[in-house]
């Protein structure tokens, strides 16, 4: 069985998480109890309330944070991530300035809040259709990467760069990692994308990016390449099975994360439903 999470009092849970990006509409109280009666043991923080800019939402004001992280104890849980939107490809001066500084707020609001990540991306989804990203964009990255990395491992927070945009493949990914050389930089494999952006199976990216991954983004799909439509856990052609079998093959000991893109795409099934579901499937596979 999976390593599970075990709140003071309770039966052991699976470790299961799901991000906000899948509910959009729901506060902190929802999102908290949901999260609870469904046997998931974290949640990863990716907007609250339709706020993006996390630490600027009120829940983790100041005067506010305490109560918030109480709440989460309360319900047994944990924050599996804090996940912001800084994209570390930009090359223009001021730009560049404002992510790194937007990636250190967010370190705070992780260490003030005892997650143990943020997310990062290396290229914006803005950025056009997907190109293999030049030697001077993989240093631009690998650059970023390595300034957040100092800033947050004395904070005890790891930077994750997230295997999306143009930065799906392994070897891509194994090449600004290898560069960012920092203990405090690793990887949030969104198993989806390097399946269906770069064809890769889960053993081979396993296999390639194991000792940098943390923490781990799951969803389902039908559809080839760029013409994909996310549907419910297991109903899809991605080997999410497969992704998690190759994980637990080499001790993984992080959250498998259900990322359901409600907020970029409003067409999807409810939260209520889809983040339900995914609790039932991947319970199953855990097992």
């Amino acid at each position: 069985m999976a390593v599970a999470f075990v709140p003071a009092g309770e039966t052991a849970r699976l470790p299961i998480a799901f991000s906000t990006l899948g509910c959009p509409a729901w506060d902190l109280q929802k999102i908290l109890t949901f999260a609870e009666q469904h046997g998931f043991a974290a949640v990863e923080f990716r907007g609250l309330e339709g706020n993006l800019d996390l630490p600027s939402h009120p829940a983790f004001a100041a005067e506010r944070i305490a109560q918030t992280k109480h709440e989460i104890l309360f319900h047994g849980l944990r924050v599996a991530c804090v996940s912001s939107s800084a994209s570390l490809h930009e090359s223009d001066p001021e730009k560049r300035s404002k992510v790194l500084a937007d990636g250190r707020r967010f370190i705070d609001l992780a260490t003030t809040l005892d997650a143990p990540y943020v997310r990062v991306f290396g290229c914006s989804p803005d950025s056009g259709h997907p190109v293999v990203p030049s030697e001077q964009m993989k240093a631009r990255v690998a650059a970023g990467l390595r300034e957040l990395g100092d800033y947050a491992g004395p904070r005890k927070v790891t930077v994750i760069i997230e295997s999306h945009d143009d930065f799906t493949s392994s070897a891509t990914l194994a090449d600004v990692l290898h560069r960012a050389d920092s203990k405090s930089v690793a990887l949030l494999w969104d198993a989806h994308h390097t399946f269906a952006a770069s064809n890769e199976d889960p053993k081979f990216t396993v296999g390639q990016l194991g000792p940098w991954i943390r923490h781990t983004h799951l969803k389902d799909s039908v559809g080839k390449s760029g013409d994909r439509k996310y549907v419910l856990t297991g109903r899809g052609n991605v080997p999410i099975k497969e992704q998690i079998e190759a994980l637990r093959s080499i001790g993984y000991k992080g959250f498998y994360c259900f990322e359901w893109e409600k907020v970029w795409h409003p067409d999807l099934e409810d939260p209520e439903i889809a983040i339900a579901d995914y609790a039932r499937v991947v319970t199953n596979y855990l097992r």
